[in-house]
């Protein structure tokens, strides 16, 4: 999947079709009453300014960010550099985020070393994808000494029960699927867990109810509580969110409830005291526009997927 599907994926981006794809994110977050966005990117071919253009294109709908750069040795110790450039670049200019890292088995121990190191020295955490399929399941013991509480740890499919990993868990029960990796069994971490999508779409209530639901296909005495836990435990990752309001076409807002109840969605939504959402449409920005837009930017990415 890596190689034949993303990795060639990453390769055929450009910024502008970064920006179209940021854009159509954003908004689609925003419809479904997101407000926060942890984002982790990579385009090998368009690196330098790549965290820019998202953390504009999602300030342009209204909607928060925390960019980082996934940093990789695959494409040679240049690209690493490059990578980890990015992130010192848009950090140090203010930018909010946090030092990306693709995954431990794509990465040399010299580059993990100094992602942490720089993470460390601009007082952020690390945003790495961990033992999402069993080719990474040596990610625990690589990334043992390095790990610290305000890391991020994405997916964790195959971490054992007792890895000593420091950090949050970020279960992503959709993107686990549709890759036929397995499933994490986030509840057995003595980690916090949060809940995340990996990109594949920003309907957190949807993400919500399938959690719950593999949940249960894995264990017949799980509740819609626990992974309404995972769902909350996000405002610890983006406390600013928590003074946002989202006025919902179903109430009352209740795990057992929407465990259930498809199709909720969101009416209006206010962020810093402006309405950003009203009557279920975007405010600041034209949704027909960038529904368009991404989808010639999608045409063009599809032809560049050809020549890869």
């Amino acid at each position: 999947m890596l190689e034949l599907v993303w990795w060639r994926l990453d390769r055929a981006l450009d910024l502008d079709t970064i920006e179209w794809s940021a854009k159509l994110g954003a908004l689609e977050a925003l419809e479904s009453g997101c407000t926060a966005i942890i984002d982790h990117h990579e385009s090998p071919k368009a690196i330098e300014g790549s965290l820019d253009v998202i953390a504009s294109a999602c300030a342009e709908v209204g909607i928060r960010v925390s960019c980082a750069y996934g940093v990789t040795d695959r494409h040679g110790a240049e690209g690493a550099r490059q990578g980890l450039a990015e992130n010192e670049r848009f950090l140090r200019a203010g930018g909010r985020g946090m030092v990306g890292v693709h995954a431990a088995f794509t990465c040399t121990t010299e580059t993990l070393e100094a992602a942490a190191g720089l993470a460390t020295d601009l007082k952020v955490g690390v945003h790495i994808h961990v033992a999402e399929g069993d080719v990474d399941a040596s990610s625990a013991q690589r990334l043992a000494s390095l790990t610290t509480q305000d890391w991020l740890l994405i997916h964790g499919v195959h971490l054992p029960d007792n890895h000593e990993l420091a950090g949050t868990v970020v279960h992503n029960p959709r993107s686990n699927m549709n890759n036929a990796v397995g499933y994490a069994h986030p509840s057995r971490f003595a980690n916090p867990v949060a809940l995340g999508t990996d990109g594949i779409g920003a309907d957190m209530l949807e993400e919500f109810r399938m959690a719950y639901a593999r949940h249960r296909e894995h264990d017949i005495t799980a509740t819609p509580d626990t992974a309404w836990e995972w769902l909350t435990q996000g405002w610890q990752l983006f406390p600013e969110a928590l003074g946002d309001m989202v006025r919902w076409s179903y109430e009352p807002i209740d795990p057992w409830r929407l465990a259930f109840t498809p199709a909720v969605h969101a009416k209006q939504v206010i962020v810093d005291g402006e309405t950003l959402l009203a009557d279920g449409a975007a405010t600041r920005v034209d949704p027909d526009e960038i529904r368009a837009k991404a989808a010639e930017a999608a045409v063009r990415l599809f032809k560049e997927l050809g020549t890869i």
